[in-house]
């Protein structure tokens, strides 16, 4: 297998960078905008620079390695910064798509595609793969729009649909929901957490598990992949506090009205995982699992 991953430099793409390197048949091609942030950590593994909206980059770089799998997790994820730059958002996140799609389909590369609980309204979760999308903010349009230009393809493909990815990378700017409980709480500051929303929330590694068991096994269609308790981000702050021994009334309690962001939020998504699990042989980590993985994982680069 030669699998041509975008996004390397993201917390899934690091993740990934990670699993498949463990992977004696398989010859991995890093690729992502800008510098290879790996390079200390993973300095075996080939490095290409793409921008996957730029398509005669695409075109060069596919027709040059000639993958026989590509896992697509570069997006644009920042579901305000979507509602707020909409044409950058459709650039990254659908035209870039096309592209890809059609270059794999080229080379018979079976393609992995990465898509998100955002596709749906959010008044029905946790959801199975043929729940009917519909979403309430731009970020998710365009992500069903990419999903559609997948599903239309001549090619293999698979999509994967996640929930709240939460976990530690290098040099990576963003923080989660877990780290981000637990720093406030050590440090003896109030927080507040919506109560009024529910997700199955997804552990890095757990997620990168899932695209490489698509990949392995040619996997065609869409499949759930997150972690299987379904909770709001209250209840997840309750039990980050309770792990680490925290102050949890320094946790208050609010919805989501309480904060005003450009892109709504879907209420009730989170998924049922049982197709990943009966077809891939998918199996997450529990939120326990993950929130004490995590916790080591950033003691130890700190």
């Amino acid at each position: 297998m030669k699998i041509l991953l975008t996004g390397s430099n993201g917390l899934l793409g690091q993740k990934l960078v990670a699993r498949l390197c463990q992977e004696s048949g398989v010859e991995l091609i890093a690729t992502s905008r800008g510098t290879n942030k790996l390079a200390m950590h993973f300095p075996t593994v080939r490095f290409v620079p793409l921008d996957v909206s730029n398509r005669a980059q695409v075109r060069e770089v596919l027709a040059h390695e000639r993958p026989t799998h590509v896992i697509h997790t570069a997006a644009m994820t920042n579901a305000d910064e979507c509602e707020l730059n909409r044409a950058a958002c459709w650039q990254h996140n659908v035209i870039a798509v096309k592209h890809l799609a059609a270059a794999c389909a080229a080379l018979d590369a079976h393609f992995t595609h990465l898509s998100t609980d955002f596709v749906f309204g959010g008044d029905a979760g946790p959801l199975a793969e043929d729940a009917v999308p519909a979403p309430v903010n731009f970020y998710g349009e365009s992500k069903l729009a990419a999903e559609h230009v997948v599903q239309a393809s001549p090619g293999r493909w698979a999509i994967a649909r996640t929930v709240l990815v939460y976990g530690v990378a290098h040099n990576y700017g963003r923080t989660n929901l877990v780290l981000w409980v637990r720093d406030s709480l050590r440090a003896g500051q109030p927080i507040k957490v919506v109560a009024d929303q529910w997700r199955t929330p997804t552990l890095a590694e757990d997620l990168a598990e899932g695209c490489w068991l698509l990949a392995r096994q040619a996997a065609q269609g869409i499949y759930h992949l997150s972690g299987d308790e379904f909770l709001t981000p209250y209840d997840l702050a309750l039990r980050v506090a309770a792990h680490f021994n925290l102050d949890a009334a320094l946790i208050e309690r609010v919805d989501a009205s309480t904060f005003s962001q450009p892109a709504r939020r879907p209420a009730r998504t989170g998924f049922l995982i049982e197709k990943a699990r009966r077809e891939l042989g998918y199996t997450p980590h529990s939120l326990a699992e993950g929130i004490a993985l995590v916790s080591r994982q950033r003691d130890a680069v700190t």
